[in-house]
């Protein structure tokens, strides 16, 4: 099983999923293959409708979707708040996972990241929050700018985006999963907004005790 997950760290849903991610990495064995993308560079391509709502929203649905995602927050057991500065610009933050990944750092990156922006508060586009980030979980600051400032980096996530936006991703709420096969092999596309019903067809229905191969979820998606 290979789930390939495709995320921004601009999204609070895909917090959710990113904590999902790792909770299932404790718990299961499967490859896991980080992609990382750009959701607005989705939304300018093919999603536009997204910045209409954010200009004209309805208020019953604001309310319930604000109420949704802190009761997600809460079942999870992290907190997200309401950054000063959203959307973010999360370029520079998002060609540093590559970064991170080949040093070995990538999932501590991307959680700090997270952590940084939804939890802290903080402007993940300022180069002296990600300087405090790479501090955090011990990468170069030197190397890491000069790096993410390459092409090789910029295409890599460039590439990413339209990749997905090829295979159908549009990133449009928090659900957006689905499953794949490749190659023979099943691969699970999560898109980082899936948020809620889509992990509990991963990490519900067998208990906590009951991790015998024939009982994991995972087993729902090959």
């Amino acid at each position: 099983m290979k789930i390939e997950y495709f995320f921004d760290c601009s999204s609070p849903w895909t917090y959710l999923s990113f904590v999902r991610v790792c909770k299932l990495l404790a718990r299961y064995s499967f490859d896991l293959t980080l992609r990382p993308i750009l959701v607005g560079g989705i939304f300018n391509t093919i999603n536009p409708s997204v910045y209409e709502a954010r200009d004209h929203p309805v208020p019953a649905k604001e309310n319930y979707y604000d109420k949704d995602l802190a009761d997600w927050a809460e079942y999870e057991g992290i907190i997200i708040g309401s950054p000063s500065v959203f959307p973010v610009n999360s370029v520079k933050a998002m060609r540093g996972c590559f970064v991170a990944e080949e040093a070995g750092l990538a999932l501590p990156y991307i959680e700090a990241c997270f952590r940084r922006y939804w939890r802290d508060l903080e402007d993940i586009s300022d180069d002296r929050v990600l300087g405090s980030i790479l501090e955090e979980v011990g990468l170069n600051a030197t190397e890491f700018f000069e790096t993410i400032g390459t092409d090789p980096y910029k295409n890599k996530l460039r590439q990413n985006t339209e990749e997905l936006i090829c295979r159908g991703g549009f990133v449009a709420g928090p659900e957006d999963a689905v499953p794949d096969s490749k190659n023979g092999t099943t691969t699970v596309v999560v898109v980082g907004n899936a948020g809620s019903d889509m992990w509990t067809r991963f990490t519900e229905g067998t208990g906590e005790d009951q991790r015998r191969d024939d009982d994991n979820p995972l087993n729902d998606w090959t």
